[in-house]
């Protein structure tokens, strides 16, 4: 499996700019069911990380829509950023972009010199700050997962699924994920970015658990999550100078080359 060449020779982001490309969401956490499978669900979702040319930091040229640019083809859901806003991403605890810097080895596509450096200085992106962004974004996926039943960003065999079990089970297993993840972050400083736990979560995304018990593990999780928090011997937040030499290092050395 592999990012078609098609695409490729498109899109000068990814032949030429990346820095760091790698697989995200299900692939990445060992969940993908492939599309010949009747009950997939699952895009190949790929997140990158590019440095353009000079004239987008010293002219007037902009990267993508604020600084982010999606590429959709077929199944493939490419998201790219640009640099300095990966890094504030990463700077604030975001749980999507700071999988890239934890994946399995062979989820990587590419790694340039400049893209093995920001993984070797992930742990200036350590942190307690981390908590408010991974339970952030599962209240997020707890309140789509019953109130934006059938949205049109969903597909048909998504849609099926809310109609089937009347919740959005995919958003489940999201959210059970993201407090999971976020846990074992505050214990460790690590990501588990493929999952251990890979069965029981495709069991919440095919729609084995009940919602009732969904929210209660959920409800679990969050407590739990706010004892991880309180007892982190983590640094409260990242420190910002040392971010901010690491971008102006990773744009010189890149640009220069």
């Amino acid at each position: 499996m592999g990012i078609p060449k098609d695409i490729w020779r498109e899109n000068s982001e990814l032949n030429e700019w990346a820095i760091l490309l790698g697989y995200r969401g299900s692939i990445s956490h060992g969940m993908y069911v492939p599309s010949k499978d009747p009950n997939s669900i699952d895009d190949k979702d790929v997140i990158g990380v590019c440095i353009p040319p000079m004239d987008y930091y010293y002219g007037l040229k902009t990267f993508g829509s604020r600084g982010t640019k999606e590429i959709k083809q077929g199944e493939w859901d490419i998201v790219l950023f640009e640099m300095t806003k990966a890094i504030r991403l990463l700077e604030k605890g975001n749980p999507n972009i700071m999988a890239i810097l934890w994946l399995d080895k062979t989820h990587y596509i590419m790694k340039t010199e400049a893209g093995k450096m920001l993984i070797d200085n992930r742990e200036l992106f350590v942190g307690k700050h981390a908590y408010h962004s991974f339970v952030g974004y599962a209240h997020g996926q707890l309140h789509r997962m019953t109130h934006l039943a059938c949205e049109g960003y969903m597909g048909a065999k998504r849609k099926e699924l809310v109609a089937k079990h009347g919740y959005d089970t995919k958003n489940a297993a999201h959210l059970i994920r993201l407090l999971r993840m976020g846990i074992e972050f505050l214990n460790t400083g690590e990501l588990q970015v493929i999952r251990q736990d890979a069965t029981q979560l495709l069991e919440i995304k095919r729609g084995e658990w009940t919602l009732e018990k969904v929210k209660s593990e959920a409800e679990r999780l969050f407590i739990s999550a706010e004892t991880a928090f309180t007892l982190s011997k983590l640094p409260e937040k990242p420190d910002r100078d040392k971010i901010n030499k690491l971008c102006i290092d990773l744009a010189h050395n890149w640009l220069r080359e």
